[in-house]
């Protein structure tokens, strides 16, 4: 059974953030300036985010929760659409607002409505995929009409300044001579936003005025059988490459170590992240979907920075999917990195943007640098 995703949208919080009032929002960690954020900035183009903060109070303005059923109101499939009709609900997210209950009853408590299926899944970026492929799955399988899948993300409440490690006075003189020292626990700080996006998804056959993607594939693959864990939080990496979980710390040694911060293995993804998303990952793709590149008439990637926009594309072309980069479309620069809800975002911007022809094929690529988990969409346009 066909199915289609009739409608997207999407819930940035609050008034977008520039670069240079980042730092006033988020607090400086020891009340001194980041060493390394005009670096990272500089790499990832970002030029504006949302942050679900308040500016005069630095008081969280909504839960994940929140940012995931007010992207799902915006939802018009239909003029008369209500949660109500929803049959069901797959919310995706690398951190939810609690650990118990799971993600989807939250958004589920806030939308209202009625009774449905609902669905939470995990994991980091890829999270907002998966949540897509089972709600294609369901519909297709005919077990609901209709589904609503979403990706959202609330960085910013773990990225404030009282949310930091604090650094030692001691590195904080080392800091002077060698700004990298602060680099893989700053790295995500000027990363990360917050935001959300949804998708209807029917069986209905799309009337013939209404601009609909058809969903024809799905391929997801996760290398952790060979990769280290790379982004992380709840834990802290060890010299072997194992994690020392939040379970075996004391709660002021976690708060002191930075265990619930965000962090990434920088090292680890710059050598691997490519590596494994073009050249493990694609050629399997292309063989199992008789995927070339002259066949893409859009490819929308999701990537964390800009920085890694030229070797993606140099990655893809070695396994012979050499996509021209007048096809390429993000919106990374004004939208920000939100994570799981990044793909819904872009998909949204260019399905109402007016630019889709029907017949036109779209490749999305959204990556996950949690343990290296790879994910390939690709929709025609009806």
């Amino acid at each position: 059974m066909s199915v289609y995703i009739t409608d997207l949208a999407y819930f940035l919080p609050n008034a977008p953030i520039s670069n240079e009032k980042m730092e006033e929002i988020l607090g400086m960690v020891n009340q001194l300036p980041s060493r390394t954020r005009r670096i990272i900035l500089r790499n990832n183009a970002i030029k504006n985010r949302h942050y679900a903060i308040d500016p005069q109070t630095g008081g969280i303005t909504h839960t994940n929760a929140q940012l995931a059923a007010e992207a799902v109101r915006r939802l018009s499939p239909k003029t008369d659409f209500t949660p109500a009709q929803i049959e069901c609900l797959c919310c995706g997210t690398s951190m939810p607002d609690q650990m118990m209950p799971g993600h989807a009853s939250m958004v589920h408590g806030e939308l209202g409505g009625a009774p449905l299926e609902i669905v939470s899944t995990a994991g980091v970026c890829l999270s907002g995929l998966t949540a897509l492929k089972y709600a294609w799955m369901n519909v297709a399988t005919g077990q609901s009409r209709n589904a609503v899948a979403s990706g959202s993300e609330l960085a910013s409440g773990s990225m404030r300044a009282d949310q930091m490690k604090k650094i030692s006075a001691e590195k904080i003189d080392a800091l002077e001579n060698d700004p990298a020292l602060s680099f893989e626990e700053d790295f995500l700080r000027w990363m990360l936003s917050d935001g959300a996006g949804a998708a209807y998804l029917s069986s209905e056959q799309p009337s013939d005025d209404k601009l609909a993607l058809r969903i024809d594939w799905i391929d997801i693959r996760s290398y952790a059988h060979e990769m280290e864990v790379c982004m992380y939080m709840g834990a802290n990496k060890l010299p072997d490459g194992s994690l020392r979980t939040w379970r075996e710390f004391e709660l002021s040694e976690a708060m002191q170590q930075g265990v619930f911060n965000v962090k990434q293995d920088v090292k680890l993804l710059n050598a691997e992240i490519i590596k494994t998303s073009a050249e493990r990952m694609m050629p399997g793709v292309m063989e199992r979907h008789n995927l070339r590149a002259d066949q893409i008439d859009w490819f929308l990637p999701h990537y964390s920075s800009n920085y890694f926009r030229k070797p993606l594309m140099e990655g893809l072309a070695r396994v012979g999917l050499d996509i021209t980069e007048e096809r390429w479309f993000t919106n990374l620069a004004e939208k920000g990195n939100t994570g799981s809800a990044s793909i819904y975002i872009i998909l949204e911007e260019l399905f109402k943007s007016g630019r889709l022809k029907k017949g036109e094929r779209i490749l999305c690529f959204i990556p996950e640098s949690g343990r290296f988990s790879i994910g390939y969409l690709h929709l025609t346009v009806v």
